[in-house]
């Protein structure tokens, strides 16, 4: 696995909608941090990362949410990770996009 840019550790919070939505809170540092590294690589407000959680690899995109960011987290890494609404977990995250395979 190539190096992280950043890791921290973050709640799961649950967003009720039609269906629900799981994501990691990133802290407000992490986020300005991640809002500064993401400079020329964001789109309409979102941010496209490379996450490592439980040694589970995946991308997708952050979402701003008052003054931080949400990790968005994917229903087979939250199964395959053990991951339950307001645990605090450990990311590893690379801000960009995964180059192409």
């Amino acid at each position: 696995m190539a190096s992280m840019d950043f890791e921290f550790e973050g709640p799961v919070v649950e967003w009720r909608g039609p269906a629900p939505f799981y994501f990691v809170a990133i802290p407000e540092e992490e986020s300005g941090d991640i809002k500064f590294a993401a400079k020329g690589v964001e789109y309409w407000g979102q941010v496209p990362v490379t996450v490592c959680i439980s040694d589970i690899e995946f991308t997708t995109a952050l979402y701003p949410r008052d003054g931080r960011y949400l990790l968005p987290l994917k229903a087979v890494v939250r199964r395959s990770a053990g991951i339950e609404v307001d645990a605090v977990v450990a990311v590893a995250l690379r801000v960009g996009r995964s180059p192409a395979a």
